[in-house]
């Protein structure tokens, strides 16, 4: 029997939605593609190289910090906007709908944050041009996150995959680009920029999203108070959980390019050779298990314990690259590490839905929920920097992307099962406009 004890507070019932059809599903997917292409691209790639680059000295432990604390510090403000954005969202009441207009905004915002920072030259410029960057993809990821719980019902399961997966398949994307490419720092920010003003509006104006007429009634205030999922532990826990664990990914994955050229000693001329092979392992079972464990969540329901699992999985990849310190064991940690984290993201994103509590809040909610995560892929090369310079080495970073996965499994062990109610008869799916 699944644990469905209740939460501190009874959910809003739940009227029946309409099940997603197959163009919903592809462009809602194809949005979360842009969104995390143009974000982990330059995290993944970009900003190391264009921070390894201004360091003269040759002291090749300073380009790590200055990456940790750019990566970290320049994208808070987008840890601010996400949340922020999302308010403003839910009390949005145009004929164009409440989350497409911020959707479409955040994404033309990423695009002039992406120019500035390809242009931009020295540490503190490129964190400035980084924070416009991440206040866009911000307000654009509040608004797509609040289409699972504002239009589903019974596939929150898939389209959380649908989001996660995108994550791996983005980082492909926007790497292999720039890499087969052969593209200069320039050329490729350009090409993110266009990126995500063609697909990231595109899909934005095609999504379907109620208009104000369409929209649920306000409650007052005091019955707000009381649904608010920020009074709810259970929530409160999930959100903790979900920061403990991405830092943990974070400290595995953010600083793999130093890993290879000062870890491993690769040669400099193979080092983005070895780290798109790296990505591309990383991403084929993030999707697999994204996909697999998303869906088998919406069948089975306990998404806590799929939760917990995956999160335990991540852990096993920070040991087995602790064994032994070469390419070989770092492609099977990637694998091992795709397996964990893709399963965790889709299952803790779609769990978070279950434990929303007023309508009139999603994406304020859900933008809390991005932030769990994007804070812990922030403060990840930051610590994970410290981590390095303290041992002079990358063995205390890996020890510790374990330490935390089990940690965050542990705390979402404290989030008690939500009992949710499922449409009886779904209607027949909302195609795009």
């Amino acid at each position: 029997m699944p644990d469905t004890a209740p939460s501190a507070f009874s959910p809003r019932p739940t009227s029946a939605r309409p099940r997603a059809g197959a163009l919903w599903l592809t462009l809602f997917t194809l949005a979360w593609l842009a969104i995390w292409t143009v974000q982990l691209t330059p995290l993944q790639l970009l900003l190391p190289l264009q921070l390894d680059a201004q360091n003269s000295s040759g002291e090749w432990v300073s380009g790590v910090v200055w990456a940790g604390i750019v990566l970290s510090v320049g994208g808070l403000a987008g840890i601010v906007a996400g949340p922020a954005a999302g308010a403003l969202s839910d009390r949005t009441r145009s004929r164009w709908g409440r989350r497409r207009p911020w959707a479409i905004g955040g994404s033309l915002v990423a695009a002039a944050g992406l120019l500035l920072t390809g242009i931009a030259t020295g540490p503190w410029a490129i964190g400035g041009a980084w924070i416009v960057v991440s206040i866009g993809v911000a307000a654009a990821s509040a608004a797509l996150t609040a289409m699972i719980a504002d239009q589903l019902t019974t596939q929150r399961g898939a389209a959380s995959a649908a989001a996660s997966s995108a994550q791996a398949v983005g980082i492909v994307v926007g790497v292999g680009a720039v890499v087969l490419l052969g593209l200069g720092i320039v050329a490729s920010y350009v090409m993110l920029a266009a990126f995500i003003v063609v697909i990231g509006v595109g899909t934005a104006l095609l999504l379907p999203d109620p208009p104000a007429d369409h929209l649920p009634a306000r409650v007052d205030v005091s019955t707000r108070r009381r649904l608010s999922s920020l009074r709810d532990r259970d929530f409160l826990w999930l959100l903790i959980g979900r920061l403990i664990v991405n830092i943990g990914n974070a400290l595995g994955t953010s600083l793999l390019l130093f890993f290879l050229l000062y870890g491993i000693r690769v040669a400099a001329e193979e080092a983005e050779d070895d780290l798109l092979l790296l990505i591309v392992i990383y991403t084929v079972f993030v999707v697999i298990a994204s996909i697999v464990v998303g869906m088998i969540s919406d069948r089975w329901g306990h998404r806590r314990v799929l939760t917990v699992l995956a999160a335990l999985v991540q852990a096993v990849s920070g040991l087995v690259i602790l064994v032994s310190q070469d390419l070989g064991t770092t492609c099977i940690a990637a694998a091992v590490m795709g397996v964990g984290y893709g399963a965790y993201m889709a299952v803790s994103l779609a769990f978070a839905t279950d434990l929303l509590r007023d309508p009139d809040d999603h994406a304020r909610d859900l933008g809390l929920v991005n932030v769990s995560a994007n804070l812990g892929q922030l403060l990840g090369p930051l610590i994970g920097a410290g981590l390095v310079v303290l041992v002079g080495g990358f063995w205390l970073l890996f020890a510790m992307a374990a330490a935390l996965s089990v940690a965050g499994a542990l705390t979402t062990l404290a989030v008690r099962n939500p009992a949710v109610s499922t449409p009886a008869s779904p209607e027949p799916a909302p195609e795009p406009r």
